[in-house]
């Protein structure tokens, strides 16, 4: 199994899709360019903010080759998990074969498994696909918690190399970081309003909606923070809370898909059930980005007095 490095930033990719609801590979590769352009460590296409429930079996490995043919030097990590462990087991084999670095598998939603039944999952994708994998834990979208016991067994396994956390939970993840230790295991956020305090206590970094709007925001906060440099990434959490809420104030991926058409990045259209962002939220986005803006970005101002 190849290496894969899990520390910084990792956009959880949109999926833009054209009048016809077509996936437009154009923009989507333009995407993928723009973020490697502004200092991304890796990129993850077909996630739950990439409408991967929405996608065909065709469609989603569409998206990881192209996506992959877009970048250069950055890793690929694929979301390939389904309720149905046979189905989370031919997505992840056919990522792998297109050349995923990675797999981010969400746990199995719906059919509410006892912890015994996340092993089991985990471990038979784990055991047939030699990719490094990411167990992800997100109890609002599947109604079932991997508990950090669980998570600590997982991590024994020599493919299974990360968690991302979004239980909202700091005192859960933390005891995830705990337990994990002894591995060579990375816990990452999976909450942009919480990815400050999950590096505090460990973390390695983020699988971030924000950062598909405010790459190098994203990336000098998380930076800074893995370095050691608190006030200044403190700082930047403040400058991007604003937008982490309007991201959230409804299902995403509606509002980044509505700051992507504002910012000209791509279009807003989603795949049903889910509707365009409602117009009053959509001008409480366009001021916070116009806030954003109104900031001019260097080099300089993202980095800690101390590097400057």
């Amino acid at each position: 199994m190849t290496q894969l490095d899990l520390s910084g930033v990792f956009p959880a990719m949109c999926t833009p899709f054209d009048d016809d609801e077509r996936i437009d590979f154009e923009t989507l590769q333009h995407d993928a360019q723009r973020l490697e352009a502004a200092g991304v460590d890796g990129l993850v296409p077909v996630g739950s903010t990439g409408e991967s429930a929405t996608l065909t079996h065709d469609e989603h490995v569409q998206v990881v080759e192209a996506v992959i043919e877009a970048v250069n030097d950055v890793p690929v990590i694929a979301g390939t998990g389904s309720n149905n462990t046979r189905e989370a087991l031919e997505l992840s084999e056919r990522a792998a074969e297109a050349g995923a670095d990675g797999l981010l598998l969400i746990s199995p939603y719906y059919n509410k498994p006892e912890q015994r039944g996340f092993i089991e999952h985990y471990r038979a994708i784990a055991d047939a696909v030699d990719v490094p994998q990411i167990v992800y834990n997100v109890p609002s979208r599947t109604g079932q918690n991997i508990e950090p016991e669980t998570a600590g067994e997982l991590a024994a396994h020599e493919n299974i190399v990360g968690y991302k956390a979004a239980s909202g939970d700091l005192g859960q993840i933390s005891e995830v970081v705990e337990r994990t230790s002894e591995e060579e295991f990375a816990v990452l956020s999976g909450d942009d309003a919480l990815t400050l305090p999950v590096i505090s206590v460990g973390g390695t970094g983020t699988i971030s909606v924000v950062a598909n709007i405010e790459p190098e925001r994203t990336c000098a906060m998380v930076g800074a923070a893995l370095d050691g440099h608190y006030d200044h990434a403190r700082d930047l959490h403040h400058e991007l809370g604003p937008l982490c809420r309007e991201l959230f104030v409804e299902t995403n991926p509606i509002p980044v898909k509505e700051a992507m058409q504002i910012r000209g990045y791509g279009p807003a259209r989603l795949r049903s059930p889910l509707t365009r962002l409602a117009e009053e939220h959509r001008d409480d986005l366009e001021a916070v980005l116009a806030d954003l803006e109104d900031d001019a970005i260097t080099v300089a101002s993202l980095e800690p007095e101390g590097n400057r």
